[in-house]
């Protein structure tokens, strides 16, 4: 522990951060219980670019998607009749 500016500040060694998948400049939250101080990775929603980037920068959006089968207790009517 030492002082940062104005404020007390933890120096974390590069290798914990790594291992823990934290990166320089990243949010994170910060909680006490017990006497234990815990930082967790903020959860964050991936933007569309990072997700296209999962799958080879395509995403394929042009097209018709079938899910083969229908799944629950839903049942679509197609003849209404006027009463």
């Amino acid at each position: 522990m030492k002082i940062w500016e104005n404020s007390p500040g933890i120096r974390i060694p590069e290798e914990i951060l790594r291992n823990a998948g934290i990166s320089l400049n990243e949010i994170l939250e910060i909680s006490v219980s017990n006497g234990v101080i815990m930082l967790a990775k903020t959860f964050r929603h991936k933007t569309l670019e990072e997700r296209a980037a999962e799958y080879g920068g395509k995403l394929n959006l042009d097209g018709e998607y079938d899910s083969d089968e229908a799944v629950g207790r839903f049942r679509f009517y197609t003849n209404f009749t006027s009463g």
